[in-house]
């Protein structure tokens, strides 16, 4: 990116999405929302690659969502004090909970919710358009406290549904458009999304790209380092691990 066109962008957020490492229940296929599972053997083996990798950067704050399994992530990570965020917490998945498809293929609630492509409400649980919507809520906490303590790096370690919730709701092409839906958004634990988040006016608070961040109040890019970040064009995000 241009050094002047760098200057012009006010209170510039780097910010990262990572999701938590592995569980038991991850290793299983288990759905895994409100079941508060610490990370198994090969979860903290994995991360520790990642780690030696130096995958993961230097942040100023850390948001972490409340659950063991994000907690230990992030505290194997960075080592600091953490921000607790509840509604960063992963979908209560009700009657689902703690079981895989081949436990719920003969279960008449399962078949039901999959034909409606995962709109329904989970049995006993949490309705998945709510969710989103308290993910976003939790996003943009940790936005407007970032901004009013002039945080320029921060990280979120949090939960796949979580992570893809955020990208569903901003994550835009090289046009402005929304670049796919939620669950294009997977990410494999301990992975996760790089993003910049610059505040470019006083007034609309949407993140979002290309051309239209000149007349938002938030926009969202990527880049390999500080100065290179596409905030005129291009996709608005990248991959933590390619």
């Amino acid at each position: 990116m241009e050094a002047d066109l760098y200057e012009e962008i006010n209170g510039m957020i780097q910010l990262y999405l990572i999701r938590h490492s592995m569980t038991a229940g991850n290793l299983k296929k288990r759905y895994i929302g409100r079941t508060d599972e610490s990370l198994c053997p090969e979860g903290i083996v994995l991360l520790e690659s990642y780690i030696q990798k130096n995958i993961y950067p230097e942040v100023q704050r850390v948001y972490v969502s409340p659950m063991k399994r994000c907690m230990e992530t992030a505290k194997l990570i960075f080592k600091e004090n953490f921000y607790e965020v509840e509604e960063l917490r992963e979908c209560d998945f009700g009657i689902f909970e703690n079981k895989n498809y081949k436990e719920l293929s003969d279960c008449p609630e399962y078949q039901a919710w999959i034909d409606s492509g995962g709109t329904m409400k989970f049995p006993g649980g949490e309705d998945p358009e709510e969710f989103r919507k308290r993910c976003v809520r939790g996003f943009e906490k940790v936005i407007k406290e970032c901004r009013h303590d002039q945080i320029k790096s921060v990280a979120v370690v949090a939960h796949g549904g979580t992570i893809m919730s955020i990208m569903d709701r901003y994550a835009r092409d090289e046009n402005g458009q929304p670049d796919g839906s939620y669950y294009d958004y997977q990410v494999k634990n301990g992975e996760g999304y790089e993003l910049i988040i610059a505040d470019v006016s006083s007034g609309d608070s949407r993140i979002c790209a290309g051309s239209d961040i000149w007349r938002s109040g938030v926009a969202v890019s990527s880049g390999e380092n500080d100065r290179s970040f596409n905030l005129r064009g291009g996709k608005n995000y990248k991959k933590l691990i390619p």
